[in-house]
């Protein structure tokens, strides 16, 4: 995004030095920019030892007073990292920042979610995560201990990441790499067998034959998700718009259909019924006051009324009629008693099953414990509770422990143990669980609640909740076969790569690397405006898993790399910490290889040549059919190496003979 000549966008600020704070800066001098801190109090020791050297300025005081932030340079800086342990005090600073630097981007920590959303309509260019719930994923993820190296939504869709280690008898065995990928899969590492697993993606050859041995992650668009997302309508047109398609008549009409077939037998009848005693009291109405003119619409509407309930006696049960009534309107004054009364009782009906079902819910019990192969999720605050949810999605029989009870709607069909963690360890088939997954909020009771259950289970895989990050390399040092994961090292990453403005949506860990995944809405002085998404992908090290076009609600999962990218298009991406850094400085590596084309076996084949080369490298026509018309020849046009591999390939399908110099 554009800055104003007083915003340095080098210039970074992180308020709060705790945990997280300390690990953001660590993470944003990986990207060689200058970061100030705000720290109230000074510190003796760091986690971090090295952090008073990572640390351009650091200022003492309360990051909520104006005169602390501009000493620290909050007028000048590009954001601001707001992640002290006290939600109140990230709020109040977020304010007293936007305050004074109306540009900077806030980034803070908060837990809020209805308020965040509150604050970004009224503070705008503000971001909110809570970092203790950030690495949920990894959490369900150890536990899983299986193929599954991470998983998010998108649009509605389910992504996941995988790990396979081929074996003879796999299908991918002795295929070439290029095969696995389609419209909802793309390969991401190749690890040969007896090799190392390359840290950045690409890195692999496209024609290489899978052998068994080897391992391939890749990630996949899955299943479609039960429920639709709501868009947001941010104008007053779309709005009206969306009122005018939804009364329409077509829409209204598949509205009830699917209502009807989604009501309870009660219901429709209740529905039915309604629409009977509607009718007969607009009829009712209508017919007294015509028969008796001399009477008020007030009064024709309560005889209705009173006969809608059920009233006849009220009206009509005297021995003498005090008004001449013709037999037609008696038949129909019985008949609209009787079904008012009908009415009525249906009402009563509906409402005595809603109480019913209601106490039934509340006396609902949870579903037993588990017997085999399942996952003990020892404490269910919120990073217990978010973990519950992810595995459950994945539908992975789990038992919780806690504590205290939960209230009835939260996770209702989760297995819980209620009481002393210790002593409730004998009631969930530890012997016979797959995973035991500790995350309360006292780190050296996680340890311990993990040793006594090594000794029940020593098969069971254990993951480990920490803080510290000495604590944590200390445990990992000492227990091997754990997974000990520390939350504000996996978060960190997520607020440094949103305080350069990118939308991080999700994270996970492949082969002990951060994974982000990350949106792009792109600007007029974007690094990736203009660009094809086959230079973005390798040129920036990035994989691109959505596009959507810009003013359209069409995705493309696994986009093309001959897309390119112009303003308003939205892009998201599965990119290391490097890789964000490389896209925000605009360091694309450039392509290395050129393409010989030998001869084509026909006119049209030669048109169909010209045609392939300009949409797989982006130049334009005119160059692409006179290199056609001039063959053989070398395509002065240095492409890379899977996009190089792929123009070899599309032209072999249009009769052209080409290979790689």
């Amino acid at each position: 995004m554009g800055q104003s000549a007083a915003i340095d966008p080098n210039f970074f600020l992180v308020c709060g030095l705790g945990s997280l704070g300390q690990y953001c800066v660590s993470a944003l001098k990986e990207f060689g920019v200058k970061v100030n801190a705000i720290e109230d109090v000074k510190h003796q020791n760091w986690e971090i030892p090295e952090l008073p050297d990572l640390i351009d300025k650091l200022v003492i005081g309360d990051c909520r007073q104006t005169k602390i932030l501009e000493q620290a340079g909050i007028k000048h800086c590009r954001s601001i990292l707001i992640v002290t342990s006290d939600e109140r005090v990230n709020i109040a600073a977020a304010f007293a920042a936007r305050s004074l630097n109306p540009e900077v981007r806030l980034v803070i920590r908060s837990a809020q979610d209805n308020l965040n959303e509150l604050l970004q309509e009224s503070l705008g260019n503000f971001v909110a995560f809570e970092a203790t719930q950030l690495p949920a994923n990894s959490f369900a993820l150890a536990a899983l201990s299986s193929e599954t190296k991470g998983f998010f939504t998108l649009e509605n869709r389910l992504l996941r990441v995988f790990e396979v280690n081929i074996n003879s008898s796999h299908r991918w065995s002795h295929c070439r790499l290029y095969e696995i990928n389609s419209s909802n899969r793309r390969v991401l590492i190749h690890a040969q067998a007896g090799k190392p697993i390359p840290k950045s993606f690409y890195q692999w050859e496209p024609n290489t034959k899978i052998l068994p041995g080897d391992s391939i992650f890749y990630i996949e668009v899955t299943e479609k998700l039960s429920f639709q997302p709501t868009r947001n309508i941010h104008n007053v047109g779309q709005f009206k718009d969306a009122i005018i398609t939804g009364m329409r008549w077509q829409n209204l009409t598949k509205t009830l259909t699917h209502l009807w077939a989604e009501s309870s037998q009660t219901r429709r009848v209740a529905f039915v019924v309604c629409i009977v005693i509607v009718s007969l009291f607009v009829c009712g109405t209508l017919l007294y006051k015509l028969e008796y003119p001399q009477i008020t619409w007030q009064d024709a509407l309560n005889v209705s009324l009173v006969l809608s309930l059920g009233g006849y006696g009220d009206l009509f049960g005297q021995l003498k009629i005090p008004f001449p009534v013709p037999w037609w309107l008696h038949l129909f004054n019985i008949s609209m008693s009787v079904a008012g009364t009908v009415f009525v009782g249906i009402i009563y009906a509906v409402m005595t099953e809603r109480l019913l079902s209601t106490r039934f819910q509340f006396s609902k019990r949870r579903p037993p414990v588990p017997k085999l192969d399942h996952v003990v999720l020892i404490g269910i605050g919120r990073v217990g509770r978010r973990v519950s949810q992810l595995l459950q999605e994945l539908r992975q029989p789990l038992v919780g422990v806690h504590t205290k009870d939960l209230e009835p709607g939260i996770l209702p069909q989760m297995p819980l143990v209620i009481g002393n963690i210790h002593n409730t360890l004998t009631k969930v088939n530890l012997q016979t669980a797959k995973s035991v997954v500790v995350l309360t909020d006292d780190e050296v009771a996680n340890l311990e609640i993990a040793l006594k259950a090594r000794t029940v289970n020593p098969q069971a895989n254990l993951v480990i909740r920490t803080f510290d990050p000495r604590f944590s390399e200390n445990v990992a040092r000492l227990l091997p076969y754990a997974r000990v994961l520390g939350v504000y090292a996996l978060a960190a990453e997520a607020f440094a790569g949103a305080a350069f403005g990118e939308n991080i949506l999700n994270l996970f860990r492949l082969d002990n690397q951060t994974t982000l995944v990350t949106e792009y809405l792109i600007t007029d002085d974007d690094t990736l405006n203009g660009k094809v998404l086959a230079d973005i992908a390798y040129g920036y090290g990035v994989v691109p898993i959505l596009y959507i076009k810009a003013n359209q609600y069409t995705s493309k999962f696994m986009p093309s790399d001959d897309i390119i990218l112009v303003v308003g298009d939205r892009l998201v991406v599965l990119a290391s910490i490097e890789g964000l850094f490389r896209v925000e400085r605009g360091l694309i590596a450039t392509g290395q290889l050129l393409v010989r084309i030998e001869k084509a076996n026909s006119p049209e084949a030669a048109f169909e040549g010209a045609a392939v080369i300009s949409r797989v490298t982006g130049c334009d026509m005119h160059s692409a059919r006179t290199l056609m018309n001039q063959l053989p020849a070398t395509l002065q046009y240095p492409l890379y190496k899977h996009q190089a591999h792929r123009l070899v390939h599309e032209l072999s399908k249009s009769q052209v003979v080409a290979h790689i110099e």
